[in-house]
């Protein structure tokens, strides 16, 4: 009984320290060797799920998302072309075909909007970075294309980029 008791003490201690989700995780300064981007370069790195912010050389912050699901993911390099606070969304027609239920628009600031508190939109198509009302989401392979951030995240960042800032996406 005393063994069981153990082991049972064991498995609720390694679900605690691995039980850390990306909806848990905070932005953090990482050593960055060899960048070949300039400092204020945002690049998303899909396949780790993870925004880099260039700082300098050798540091970036870096930042847990949601990217892409399977055959929604994309690569490129574009620009952010807009910075909104509290945005009301309309769902591009790809998710309006997907679910037709959904609402034409949704307001900002309301606990359905899936743009959280801020997003900043990319040139060339219907994609953002954006916060997330849905914090466990981050971390994983879950929107229609869009990075999606933690609110306290997407809320540091859009205070240290502006319109006009290079996004390079990497699968």
């Amino acid at each position: 009984m005393a063994m069981r008791g153990a082991m049972a003490m064991v498995a609720i201690i390694g679900a605690a320290i691995l039980g850390n989700t990306a909806a848990e995780a905070r932005p953090e300064l990482v050593p960055l060797h060899g960048a070949e981007y300039s400092p204020g370069t945002i690049v998303v790195r899909t396949g780790e799920r993870h925004l880099y912010l260039i700082l300098d050389d050798g540091h970036a912050m870096r930042y847990p998302v949601g990217v892409g699901k399977a055959g929604k993911q994309w690569a490129g390099t574009t620009t952010i072309d807009g910075k909104y606070r509290n945005p009301a969304w309309s769902p591009p027609a790809e998710v309006k075909h997907d679910k037709p239920q959904m609402p034409d628009v949704i307001p900002g600031g309301t606990p359905q909007n899936p743009m959280g508190v801020a997003a900043m939109t990319l040139a060339g198509g219907e994609f953002a970075i954006h916060g997330t009302n849905m914090p466990n989401s981050v971390g994983g392979f879950v929107s229609y294309g869009c990075i999606r951030m933690l609110n306290a995240d997407i809320t540091d960042l859009f205070g240290r980029v502006s319109v006009g800032t290079t996004v390079v996406v990497t699968r």
